[in-house]
């Protein structure tokens, strides 16, 4: 039987539909920022990955094939024939996934904060990162996660919403966050990014030391007719320590 994450539906029925897919570490409600933006224009399909927040977490390795398959399996079980599309770092390298192999589903995507190929460097964090988790939980990686996540400013102005936050990455299950660990040491889009059938913005955090602006604007130069919008400041959740300059160019490109 098919794979289903857990998902939630909100906004106008007869709006047209737009998935949300979110990063390593977190779940749906890292956008709650969003959702008053989006849902005064869209029906917004947001899901947990496969081993975060509500979904389970089937047995690991996990691949993109399997990332990207569950977009469309929770798509069809939505009854969304096509939609809008933004992904946030994991969740946007699943959009470049999408966009090459099933570009039919979609109309438009917003990919932000994701870098599209896996260097010997990028391999080598990954393997560390999972050791940490299999040594000391997800408790060992969320205060680093935070500080690449959020910059300075909002971490010193929000402390209950970085307190929010780290529950967030914490309370996902540490096998299911290994497994996506998996996958992105596999990823492998960059060669690829030519064959995208879907328009595409990418967007990143000017300060983003995970998805660098010189990565972003590679990706983009790979991507048929993308552009790339950064956000001054921005670290690699934009979305959450940027929001306003955030929200603005979603409500501008969608």
């Amino acid at each position: 039987m098919r794979f289903l994450p857990h998902s939630e539906v909100a906004g106008p029925e007869d709006a047209p539909w737009l998935v949300l897919s979110n990063s390593l570490g977190s779940n749906l409600h890292m956008w709650d920022d969003q959702m008053e933006t989006l849902t005064a224009s869209h029906r917004v399909l947001r899901y947990d990955t496969r081993g975060h927040g509500k979904s389970a977490s089937p047995t690991g390795p996990y691949s993109f094939d399997d990332l990207v398959g569950d977009v469309l399996a929770v798509m069809d079980a939505n009854g969304v024939e096509t939609a809008r599309f933004v992904g946030l770092s994991q969740g946007g390298m699943t959009g470049m996934g999408l966009a090459i192999h099933h570009p039919e589903r979609f109309s438009q995507m917003i990919l932000c904060d994701c870098r599209a190929d896996a260097p010997d460097f990028y391999v080598d964090m990954w393997t560390e990162r999972i050791a940490k988790v299999r040594t000391g939980g997800l408790d060992a990686i969320a205060d680093a996660s935070l500080a690449t996540w959020l910059n300075d400013e909002f971490r010193a102005t929000h402390p209950h919403r970085v307190a929010e936050i780290r529950k967030m990455i914490v309370s996902n299950d540490p096998a299911g966050y290994i497994a996506c660990c998996e996958a992105l040491k596999t990823l492998d889009y960059l060669r690829q990014l030519r064959d995208a059938g879907v328009p595409i913005t990418y967007v990143g955090g000017s300060a983003d030391q995970a998805a660098m602006p010189e990565v972003m604007r590679a990706v983009a130069a790979a991507t048929p007719g993308a552009r790339y919008i950064e956000i001054l400041g921005g670290h690699h959740l934009p979305n959450i320590d940027s929001a306003p300059a955030f929200n603005a160019i979603l409500g501008e490109v969608l």
